[in-house]
């Protein structure tokens, strides 16, 4: 089996090209020519290698850098990343072709140094932290990765039957009245969602980093080209829609027996008997989206490292640190002195 490599090129020199967020541009750092992509799609050049060498491991291969021939080690799911010795990026073309082409891709609006910036930001409000944390070279691993979603827009249509019961009080003198009234309900309509995203990674802990950054903005959606992951790296789908279709079927028929419930108003209570709510059509869609990440191995456990993610595009944190259990102790025994010493003080004034 021969997967191929591509590695966009600087029409002018023939240096790496990497995507910059913030001037939605890609630059060459040789020359530093600036192209658009529509300079690009006219003067392109992608350099394949075709004879591209695969382990028989499960969970790693390897493939010749175009650039300059080192080994790129990958797991199963890396669809882009970069050559280790030449920093070259690499985009693993057989994984985002075919049947793993994404339909869209949502591009980062947010630089290295702006991930960087607002990574020290979110850090520095935190105490108890190691000192090691913040060293550059920690820093400096903070990484732009692209991961994979489905995207579900659907119709459903539906209607319920229910009972409402309407209760009554009030008093007349020293009585007290009670009327209980019970009505059978109808509604019915139809009910369209878009823009549903779900993860295609099977992987637990990414998942975590992934879910929690969310939501993104949709509207900003572009069609699929391999140039956006110039200098970023990206992940494989290993989760097929088929996998997940019944679960965004049932959380989707949920929503649309809800929606239908809220429009019963003015009842004390309302309990559906019964309900019938079919899907009239749906359109799902493969994308990638934008997320900065920064982990932290957890020596403690080490199947769960600590980690930092930031929405590439909105900018909206998530993560949890380690914590230096000494500077913890140390700093809860000496505010533990200062009360025990307050309540004493405090104590021998009054007598």
């Amino acid at each position: 089996m021969t997967e191929s490599v591509i590695s966009h090129k600087c029409p002018n020199c023939d240096g790496p090209l990497l995507f910059d967020p913030e001037k939605q541009q890609f630059h060459c750092e040789y020359c530093l020519s600036v192209f658009t992509e529509t300079d690009l799609s006219e003067t392109e050049q992608v350099t394949s290698a075709e004879n591209i060498q695969e382990t028989s491991h499960e969970t790693f291969n390897l493939y010749d850098c175009p650039s300059c021939g080192a080994e790129v080690v990958t797991d199963e799911t890396t669809a882009a990343t970069f050559c280790y010795y030449c920093h070259n990026p690499v985009v693993l073309k057989d994984r985002i072709s075919g049947e793993f082409l994404p339909n869209n891709i949502l591009p980062f609006a947010i630089s290295k140094d702006q991930a960087k910036e607002s990574f020290i930001n979110w850090t520095n409000k935190k105490k108890f932290i190691p000192k090691g944390f913040f060293d550059a070279s920690q820093i400096d691993k903070i990484t732009g990765i692209y991961f994979p979603y489905w995207k579900t827009d659907a119709q459903f249509k539906g209607r319920i039957r229910a009972t409402g019961t309407k209760i009554t009080i009030w008093r007349v003198g020293e009585t007290e009245y009670t009327r209980t009234r019970r009505y059978k309900l109808s509604r019915g309509g139809s009910a369209k969602f878009f823009d549903l995203i779900k993860n295609a990674l099977q992987k637990n802990e990414k998942q975590l980093m992934i879910e929690s950054v969310q939501p993104f903005p949709m509207e900003n959606i572009s069609n699929f080209d391999s140039k956006f992951l110039s200098g970023f790296q990206a992940e494989k789908r290993d989760l097929e829609f088929s996998q997940i279709e019944q679960r965004v079927n049932n959380e989707l028929s949920h929503y649309t027996e809800n929606l239908l419930k809220n429009q019963i108003n003015g009842f004390t209570s309302v309990h559906v008997k019964n309900k019938e709510i079919n899907l009239i059509n749906q359109s799902n869609k493969y994308l990638l989206l934008p997320v900065w990440i920064v982990t932290y191995p957890n020596h403690e456990i080490k199947m769960n490292p600590y980690y930092y993610a930031m929405n590439g595009v909105t900018g909206k944190t998530s993560g949890k640190l380690p914590i230096n259990k000494p500077k913890l102790i140390g700093a809860s025994l000496t505010l533990g002195v200062i009360i025990m010493l307050i309540v004493l003080l405090g104590g021998y004034w009054l007598f």
